[in-house]
C-alpha cells in the first residue's frame, strides 16, 4: 500500500529573516579571521599571529564559519531546510557562547570585541530559540 506523502514544509519568513541575519553577522567575523590574519587580527584583537600553523588555524576557522554561513543562506530560501538550519544556528551560537563563558571563568576577561561577540552569540542563540518556539506555536494553530 502506498504511503501518503508528507506535506512539504511551509516557507517561514521569520526563519528566513533569522537565517539571513545570522549569516550577515557571521560573514564579516569569518573574513576578519582568515583573509589576512597576520595584518587583521592584531588590529582588532590583542594578539599577534606568527607562523604558518597559526595562519592555517585561522583560515580553517574562516572557512568553517563560511561553510555555516553558506548553509544558512541556502536554507533561508529552501523551506525544507529552514528549521534544521535555525537549529544549527542556535547550536553554533550557543556553543561559541559556552566556550567563551568557560574561557571567562578559567582565563578571565578578554578584549571588548570578544565580550561583544559573547553577547551577540547569546542573543543570537536565544533569538533562534524564540523563532523556533513561535513557529511551533503557529504550526499548532
Amino acid at each position: 500500500m502506498p504511503q501518503p506523502t508528507p506535506a512539504s514544509p511551509k516557507n517561514s519568513m521569520l526563519m528566513r529573516l533569522y537565517l539571513l541575519f545570522v549569516a550577515a553577522l557571521i560573514l564579516p567575523i569569518a573574513l576578519s579571521y582568515g583573509i589576512d590574519p597576520v595584518a587583521m587580527l592584531p588590529k582588532i584583537l590583542d594578539m599577534t599571529v606568527t607562523g604558518t600553523d597559526q595562519i592555517h588555524i585561522f583560515r580553517a576557522m574562516m572557512f568553517l564559519y563560511l561553510g555555516a554561513c553558506t548553509f544558512w543562506l541556502i536554507a533561508a530560501f529552501n523551506p525544507a531546510w529552514q528549521r534544521i538550519a535555525v537549529i544549527w544556528a542556535v547550536i553554533f551560537a550557543l556553543s561559541l557562547a559556552v566556550g567563551r563563558a568557560f574561557s571567562f571563568a578559567i582565563d578571565g576577561r578578554a578584549s571588548l570585541l570578544l565580550d561583544i561577540y559573547f553577547v551577540l552569540e547569546v542573543l543570537g542563540g536565544l533569538l533562534g530559540l524564540a523563532v523556533l518556539r513561535y513557529e511551533d506555536r503557529k504550526a499548532k494553530q
